[in-house]
Parts: C-alpha cells; structure tokens; sequence
C-alpha cells in the first residue's frame, strides 16, 4: 500500500483547503477565476485556436445523424447546432427520416426558451403520455436542466399547441430538484423529487416515491414507498403496455441493492397501499416485459433448488413469479449464461423477441430469442455488423423492429433499421442502413488492434490501441519510432470501455500523428460482474495495477516512452488517474483529471457520493484502512516528484463536488507541482453544456498534451 512519508494533506480531520468545497463561494470562485485565467494565458495560443475551431465545426456539424425515438406515427430528435448550441425538440415522420433531407417539425427552441427566461436550459427528456387507441400523441413531460446540473425541472408541454402548459392552468410542473414526473393516466403522474433535507436521502435522492393528482398541490401527493435517510433512493415507474399496465415500487438500499415491488394500484388511492414483493436477490435487476419477468443477476443465486449463475439471463412468468412459484412452476429459463471470456451488454425488448447484445473478448455479436411451441429459441442475428453495437427497439409493442448503430475507430457511426422477425418462421433477419456519419478525420495510414498485457497478479488485461500502422503494427524486425500516447480508462461501475469513433479524438490527437488507447481494466463489465468485483472496495487497487501494466507495456513494446505517455480520466476514471499521478508517477509524463474523486475521506458527505459507498466503501468505518490506499488526495506526499497534471471539472457539476478537483489543485500547488486546473461555470457532469463549451473544454486538454508530451 502507498503510504506517503512526508504527507501534503497532514491528516482526515486536518484539511487546508475545505474553504474550496463552497461551490459558489466568494473566495472559491475567486480562486476558480484567477486558475482559469492562468490556464487560458498558458494554453490559449494559435495551436489551441486551431484545434479549438476544427472541434466545434465536427460537434457543430449539420451532417451529422439525427438520432431519434418513435412515439407514435413521429420520430422525435434533439438537435445541436452552431445556430442552436441549446437544441431544437422536432420530429419528423418515418418516410422523410430515410430520405437524405428529412423535414423536421420543431415543437420546441431551447436556445428561445432559454434567452426568453434568462436560464441555460440543457434537454434531460421527455415523457410522452400514452394516448387513447387511434389518437395521437398530446401531452408530454419535458425536462429540463439549468446549465446541465443533474437537478432539473419537469414541466408539461402541449404538442397541439407546442406551448408548455402553466401551472396556474392546471399543468404538472416540478421545480428544479433531482428526480421527476412520468405518466400514470392524463391526470396522473409518479413523482419524486427534492422536498428538503429531510426528504432526501444522504446521497441527495428522494426518500419517498409518490402518486400525484392534477390540481392537487404538490405537497399533497400521495407517498407510496420510501427508504431511509441513509439508503440511495425511493421510486415508481408504469408500465403502460396494454394489457400488461404495472406500476412498480423501488426501493435502492444501495448502488447495486434494489428491492422491487408491483404496487395494487387500487390500494394506492387508499392510505396503506400493499406492494408485493418480486422475489428475487436485490442485486439481480429485474425488469418486466409483457408477461414476463427478466431478470439478471449480478451473484450466484439459488430458486427453487437451482442455482443460477451471476450475469446470466433469466426469464420467468410474471403473474406465476409473483403468486409464490419458483423454478419450473414459474416457467425460468435461462437465455444467456456467461463464460470466463463472455458477458451480457444489453437487453432489447421487441414486440416477440428478446434482443441480446454479448460480448465476447470486448468483441460485439448480438443473438435473438423467441418462444416458438412453448419453448424457447435462439438464433444469432445481425453478423454482418462489426464494431461496437449497440441495439434499441423500435416499437416493442407493434413491432420487431430494432435500431442498430455500429462504429468502431477509425470508421464512422452508421444507423441501421434492423428487423428480427424473420426468425420466426426459420428465415433470417435483416437490416437497413439508414443514415452514415462522414468521415471527420484524416485516417489513411491508421489502424487499430486490440492487445492483451498481464497485470500484477498474472490477470489477462486486453486493450485497444489505435495509431499509425508501423507503431500499432509494425513490419518483424522494424524499428519503432515511439510516439505521443494518450491511454484512457474508467474501471469501475461495471461500465465497459469499447472502440468508439470519436471526432474530437480524431481530429485533435489521431491525425496530429497521436497513439490513442483505451485500457479494459478490472472494474468495468468487459467480463460480466466478476470483472467489476474482482476491483471493488479493498480489491480496489487491482484497476490501478491493471492500469499501470497497460502503461508500462506500451513502453515496453516500444509504442511510447515514459515522457510522451499522458493518461485521462474522468469521474470514476478522474479517481484512476489521480491515483495514476500519486501512486504511479513515475510511469507518465502527463496526466489528465476529469470532474474526479479524489478526496475519498469525504467524498460520501459531498453531493451523490453516499450512492457510490456500496462501490468504494464507508470511510466512517473500518473501511478507512484500505480506502486510504486510493485517495488521491491524501497520498501527495511532498517529497515526490509529480508528472504535469492537468485538472477540469464544473461549477454545476452537482454530482461529483467541483471540490475534488479544486482541493487537488490547491494542494498540489502548495508542493509546487507543474499543475494547472481550469473549471467550466456550467456543463454538469459532462464539463460542458454545449458544443462550443465541448470545444474549448477539449481544446485546452489537447493543447495541454501536445505542449506537455511533444514540446509543440
């Protein structure tokens, strides 16, 4: 374990800079403004405005696909632009969208909207009220986020007269809180939202789940399910689909612990409404599908004497599940089963099939299953498709009909128009290409790979490498010429890392003559649910072992050199690449934080961090004694000598505390590391509310690599 000899941060209780955990303070967005301007004098130069210019005319392009959702006879979108950076809310009918200019219909400018009001408003979706059989669509749940914040506002929107309905004439409006609305009936809606302190849960989620009335105050909604104060959250959801209307209690105990609940809905209009219990482990994630239950475990668990595997696919029938039944009396099977070298990705419904997405060694195949004679049957689907695939249905009530985007590095994003109903009568299913993303980005002479290094504890860790044929894959026996290298990871969340084609990455690193890497380490879902245990809590530091082999192997095989290999991260891969710099800081001659972790002695008491306790552990606990080998911020130690970091985040980000990364910079400063930090007013999470924002927030991380790992 990492111990610092001569500690920066003297001890847990003792913290120099907690003033910077005042978001809005005077003195910390005084600090905030005297550190940007200082980064903007460093980096803001001819090269910066070059590459700042040619990101903002990719993420501003009006060529890009239109991605979209049906509702109805309409395929809805949000749309960017260099006139619209807030989005336009249109929708278009299925004919045009295959035509090369579709004609799109705006019901709603955010960029008026937000000049009308005086409020950035960044789109958070929408809810679309299920009309009666025939009718189109009228009324919809619009959610909005002031400056991006993951706190948003939902109010009712008329689609006849494109106008949002007041709330003095009766339309649903929730102020600005985390949570939401979303359809029971015309005058019905699920509610949850930030009543006060005391109605919010440690992590700054509602604690109750209610039903509210039309014309009823807001304070006045029926409560259907709660959790404790120190539990995550409390919420309900309907299922509309006719025939098989649900509504459905949650209760989330913890980040990966849900109890699930089918409320009686008459008993609701009453004051003890009854909630039947699903009846399966809190960590197995299930989720309903017309008559069915599915349900994915993440731990081994045992129903009606069998023991089903973690990661695995279950169905079930629902109505049987729920009266007592278990194992053949509830009709289980099992569609999908995990291998050491396979996991499930993802679940699409359609209206006769489920549509599975697997991976097998992080790469993509998807497979159809169907009831065919009271039995199930499978097939795989989609083969010719390569790349990282991601699949959506359609209309899972009236159609097999699924969206299929595919892309990998060096190709551009297509849309397909996937039909899976062929399998049903023994044919095969077939696709569409819809829509192509042009090529952003000189890529001739480029080629990616995917490579495998073994981490400290002989686990075998793959990663994807993408650069100029004669780094990636050079001719036997030919010399190689190390080049700038940027790896990049996450590691944790069971979030997967996969070939993407970036424009941004692209255009400001790629075509520069940049090697760009993505790490599959320990943490992620690359390998189902083991991966992601096997780097949770006190197995945390097996992600950063992961991690650091990659970097010591690209060294190794001669891609790059110690001082032309930078790493970023952010969020969760802000935390990874923190403990890169104080744990690893001789493997990087840069390193890049994103909207980190850092601080983890206090990260629980700051914003959603209670959530992630059940991810990293409780410092109030015993948990401290290994949660102190990865805080970053307690591991500077001042004899060190630190690689150049660069840290960001956002002063809306009101999920991980801008705090992190400000109390980093500030302590790093006071050992007089080559630190630099630089944080956007608005953008939430993502660091950034619209594509200029994204251009500049990029152009600096960029800049900042090539000035730090090639002198240019």
């Amino acid at each position: 374990m990492t111990t610092p000899k001569n500690p920066v941060i003297p001890s847990e209780t003792e913290d120099p800079h907690l003033w910077l955990e005042e978001v809005t303070g005077q003195a910390a967005l005084g600090w905030v403004a005297e550190q940007n301007e200082r980064t903007e004098r460093e980096l803001q130069d001819g090269l910066f405005d070059e590459i700042k210019s040619e990101l903002q005319t990719v993420l501003e392009a009006t060529d890009r696909i239109p991605m979209v959702t049906k509702k109805g006879d309409y395929l809805y979108n949000l749309w960017t632009d260099a006139e619209h950076p807030q989005g336009l809310w249109r929708r278009t009918t299925f004919d045009s969208y295959r035509s090369e200019e579709p004609e799109w219909d705006v019901l709603l400018d955010l960029d008026a909207l937000s000049e009308q009001e005086g409020i950035t408003w960044v789109w958070h979706g929408a809810d679309f009220l299920r009309p009666p059989e025939g009718e189109p669509h009228t009324r919809v749940l619009v959610n909005l986020s002031p400056g991006g914040s993951d706190a948003d506002v939902t109010r009712e929107f008329d689609l006849t007269t494109r106008q949002f309905i007041p709330e003095e004439d009766g339309g649903f409006y929730k102020p600005e809180g985390k949570g939401g609305l979303n359809w029971i009936d015309a005058d019905t809606v699920t509610l949850s939202h930030d009543f006060g302190e005391d109605e919010v849960t440690t992590s700054g989620y509602s604690r109750v789940g209610y039903i509210w009335k039309r014309g009823t105050p807001l304070t006045e909604a029926t409560p259907v399910v709660s959790v404790g104060a120190d539990d995550m959250a409390a919420r309900l959801r309907f299922d509309d689909t006719p025939g098989y209307e649900r509504l459905v209690a949650v209760k989330s105990t913890g980040f990966y612990s849900h109890e699930v609940y089918v409320v009686n809905p008459e008993a609701a209009e009453g004051a003890a409404p009854q909630l039947t219990p699903v009846p399966v482990p809190d960590d197995a994630r299930p989720g309903f599908h017309q008559d069915l239950i599915l349900i994915n475990p993440r731990t081994d668990f045992e129903l009606g004497g069998t023991t089903y595997t973690a990661g695995s696919l279950l169905v079930a029938d629902a109505q049987k599940l729920l009266a007592g039944a278990t194992g053949d009396e509830a009709g289980v099977e099992v569609l999908f089963e995990p291998t050491s070298t396979t996991s499930l990705q993802g679940i699409t419904t359609t209206q006769n099939t489920l549509v599975l997405t697997v991976m097998e060694d992080v790469q993509y195949k998807v497979q159809a299953h169907w009831r065919a004679d009271g039995t199930w049957k499978s097939a795989p689907v989609f083969t010719e498709i390569t790349g990282t695939i991601s699949v959506a249905g359609v209309d899972d009530e009236d159609s097999d009909q699924v969206w299929i985007t595919a892309h990998d590095f060096l190709n551009p994003t297509t849309l397909y128009l996937g039909d899976v109903s062929g399998v049903l009568t023994g044919g095969a299913a077939t696709t569409e290409a819809l829509k192509s993303l042009p090529e952003r980005f000189d890529a001739s002479g480029l080629v990616a790979a995917q490579r495998f290094t073994t981490s400290d504890d002989g686990t075998r860790v793959p990663y994807f490498i993408v650069g100029p044929a004669d780094v990636v894959d050079p001719s036997p026996g030919a010399e190689v010429t190390p080049r700038p290298t940027l790896l990049y990871g996450y590691g944790g969340f069971q979030i997967s890392q996969t070939p993407a084609y970036s424009a941004v990455i692209g255009k400001a690193w790629l075509q520069r003559g940049g090697v760009y890497v993505v790490a599959n380490i320990r943490g992620g879902g690359e390998y189902g649910p083991q991966w992601h245990y096997s780097a949770l809590r006190d197995n945390r530091h097996r992600a950063y072992e992961d991690f650091s082999s990659v970097a010591k192997d690209l060294v190794k095989t001669g891609v790059t050199t110690v001082g032309q290999l930078a790493c970023r991260g952010g969020s969760n891969g802000g935390l990874l690449t923190g403990n890169m710099l104080t744990q690893y800081p001789d493997v990087f001659g840069a390193v890049v934080i994103q909207v980190p972790l850092l601080d983890m002695y206090r990260f629980h008491k700051l914003l959603a961090g209670a959530s992630w306790r059940a991810e990293f552990g409780d410092p109030d606990t015993e948990d401290w004694e290994y949660m102190k080998s990865f805080s970053p911020y307690h591991l500077l130690d001042r004899d060190t000598e630190y690689p150049s970091v660069l840290l960001t985040t956002s002063t809306r980000d009101d999920r991980v505390h801008p705090g992190h990364a400000r109390k980093m910079t500030a302590a790093l400063e006071s050992i007089r590391a080559d630190v630099r930090y630089w944080e956007n007013t608005e953008g939430g999470h993502g660091g950034a509310a619209n594509p200029e924002q994204q251009a500049i927030m990029n152009g600096l991380i960029y800049r900042y690599l090539w000035k730090t790992l090639a002198g240019k």
